[in-house]
This record gives structure tokens, C-alpha cells and sequence, in this order.
């Protein structure tokens, strides 16, 4: 008789196949729609509210959100088998926030591992560590962001602080079940400084196992998303990080680190 977790309900908005990022070798990402918090420069606008929403995409209506069943989702994800097998890729999934539909992502993460297929999960662990801990036991990579180690400067660019992010982050860690990935969206005139990222950089560090900090630079790409949403993009007058930079950046979390830092992930 099938698992009866199969036929668990949630909602998503994209599921992209063929990625080579979010994890390793060729992957297959699921966006769950729902988010906790509000960036400043979310470049999935579309994924911060749960309800199903229509957005203008070249000049047309299009619905933002579908109900399905882990069972649909995973027969997607399934076609790719041959792929996941030669790269040593999987399922990942992405937001929004996963942790925002805990039945959901857990019930994704274990249907993967049953089918054999390696997981990874985007998230801030911006939830209570309960949720976090009933699936890390179907997570074999968690890709985890850490945007800030202020907690005003991160309320200030978020919409909440980062005590639970921070606290959650070391738990991950300490409890040895998973890879944990510490990963920064560089953002100019929130965290694009070497002090900034040198902090965060000392905070990985600290953290037992972890041996990898990603570093993403800001990019434009979701702009024009917030105009289909009938919203206004706040940092339209920021431009991407120069090169230089992000190596002058990347140099920093290196030297006060020792992990094996890199730019992009």
C-alpha cells in the first residue's frame, strides 16, 4: 500500500529542473510558496505570499501558485533519475521558505530519500527549531542563509530580527545530522563590507562541521517581477557588487575564517 505521506498536500510555485546550483551535480528545485520574512531584494517576490496570485508576465496575466500532492511532485522529480545518478544530483528545495509548510517540506524531503535521491534545502531556519528537526532526518545538505549578525540591521532589511536564524544555525550544527552550508546574499549598503562579511564569516566559523561559506552577490533578475506584482522594488537604485568587490570580500571571509569560502553556489 502506498506511504500514506504521498498524498500530502502543499503549495508551490516553479518546479525547475536540469539546475546545477542549490547543491550538488544536477538538480531538480521545487518553490514552495510562503516566506516569514521580507528582503529587500528577494528576487522571488512571487513566493512571500502564500495565496495563489496573478502576475503580469510580458504583458499577460499569469497564476502564481499550485496546490499538488507530494506524490505529483515527486514524479517530476523522478524523470530525472539518470541525471542525479551520473552528477550525483537530487531534489532541492527553495521559497520562499520551506519551513513555511513544515508538513509539506518534510513529507518532500522523505519521499526523495525513499526514491533514493540525495536532498538539499534552501532556508533561512527562520522557524522553531522543532520544525527543523523533524526533517533533518531526510536533509543530507542544508544550504542556510545568514544575511546579517546585527539583528537591527537585519530587521531593518527583512522585516524580522536574526536571534531564532542565529540560534537555529548552531543547532543545526551541533546536531551533526546534516552538511550545513552557510550562505550570504551580498547586498550593497546592507552587509557588502568587509567588517560585515568578515563577521559573519567568524560566526561560520564557529560552527561545528561547517566547512563551506558561499558568498552570492546581488543581482537584478527578480526586478521586474515586483512591477507584475503591482509593487514597488526598493533597491532599484543599488547595483551588483564590481568583481573587485567580491574578491576583496571573498578574501576577507577567507582570512578570518579558514573555510573553504567561494563566490556563487
Amino acid at each position: 500500500m502506498a506511504e500514506k505521506y504521498l498524498d500530502t498536500k502543499g503549495r508551490i510555485f516553479d518546479i525547475q529542473r536540469f539546475s546545477i546550483h542549490d547543491g550538488k551535480g544536477i538538480r531538480t528545485i521545487v518553490f514552495l510558496k510562503g516566506c516569514v520574512l521580507r528582503c529587500k531584494w528577494c528576487c522571488n517576490p512571487e513566493s512571500q505570499e502564500y495565496r495563489i496570485q496573478t502576475m503580469t508576465v510580458q504583458g499577460k496575466p499569469k497564476v502564481i501558485g499550485q496546490d499538488v500532492t507530494v506524490r505529483e511532485v515527486l514524479e517530476t522529480v523522478e524523470k530525472d533519475r539518470t541525471y542525479y545518478r551520473r552528477s550525483g544530483g537530487g531534489l532541492t528545495l527553495s521559497g520562499g521558505e520551506s519551513l513555511c509548510q513544515p508538513d509539506f517540506c518534510e513529507a518532500l524531503l522523505h519521499g526523495a530519500k525513499d526514491l533514493g535521491l540525495t536532498t538539499a534545502m534552501e532556508s533561512m531556519a527562520c522557524a522553531e527549531y522543532s520544525v527543523i528537526e523533524r526533517i533533518l532526518p531526510y536533509l543530507d545538505t542544508y544550504l542556510m542563509d545568514i544575511k546579517h549578525t546585527d539583528p537591527q540591521k537585519h530587521r531593518e532589511f527583512t522585516g524580522k530580527s536574526n536571534e531564532l536564524m542565529l540560534e537555529n544555525a548552531k543547532k543545526v550544527a551541533a546536531s551533526g545530522m546534516t552538511e550545513l552550508i552557510i550562505r550570504v546574499p551580498v547586498i550593497p549598503t546592507f552587509n557588502a563590507t568587509v567588517g560585515e562579511i568578515s563577521s559573519i564569516a567568524e560566526f561560520a566559523a564557529k560552527l561545528p562541521g561547517v566547512k563551506r561559506l558561499h558568498l552570492l552577490p546581488y543581482h537584478r533578475l527578480g526586478q521586474d517581477k515586483y512591477e507584475g506584482l503591482g509593487r514597488e522594488y526598493e533597491l532599484k537604485h543599488i547595483l551588483p557588487p564590481a568583481n573587485e568587490t567580491m574578491q576583496e570580500l571573498l578574501r576577507a571571509a577567507q582570512r578570518v575564517s579558514g573555510l573553504d569560502c567561494q563566490i556563487g553556489g
